[in-house]
């Protein structure tokens, strides 16, 4: 009979520094809104695997898709004006 043996120390042994930044954690709260509205258009994608979408299925689409476009054109106007200092362009 061979005795099953645990590997608990193994998997554990990296899990102190394994924990996210605060840099990491802020970036992943300024990418937030992107990050649901990328959710959101995923789940109106999803409504329509199985079935021929309507017009609206389509609506739903479009509006998610501007969302999720709108999200990231914010963040990226964010990460510009943070990069240059006295609203330079």
């Amino acid at each position: 009979m061979s005795h099953i043996v645990t590997v608990q120390e193994a998997v554990t042994a990296f899990g102190d520094f394994m924990e996210p930044t605060d840099a990491e954690l802020d970036a992943i709260e300024r990418e937030m809104p992107v990050i649901l509205a990328d959710v959101d258009l995923l789940d109106a994608y999803i409504v329509t695997l199985d079935r021929t979408p309507t017009e609206l299925d389509n609506r739903r689409i479009r509006r998610a898709r501007r969302r999720a476009l709108a999200a990231r054109l914010a963040l990226l106007n964010q990460g510009a004006g943070a990069s240059m200092p006295g609203g330079a362009a």
